[in-house]
């Protein structure tokens, strides 16, 4: 998995916690099951860019997009 995308899922893991959510919680606020938030924070496979999203959103966080070397 690329180190800017366990970056962001470790950000989004943080903001989880943060807001004292489960994951099932955050499951269920982002309409995805409980087994996609656990590969997520497992860092085993590379998320879809529309999961991260979700997770996102979910937490009330955005993604944002910065050129390189910004």
């Amino acid at each position: 998995m690329p180190e800017n995308c366990s970056v962001i899922i470790d950000m989004l893991i943080e903001q989880r916690h943060i807001r004292r959510m489960t994951q099932k919680d955050l499951a269920k606020a982002a309409c995805l099951t409980q087994p996609v938030i656990a590969r997520l924070e497992s860092k085993k496979a590379t998320p879809q860019l529309d999961t991260l999203l979700k997770v996102a959103n979910a937490l009330g966080c955005d993604l944002a997009v910065v050129p390189a070397g910004k």
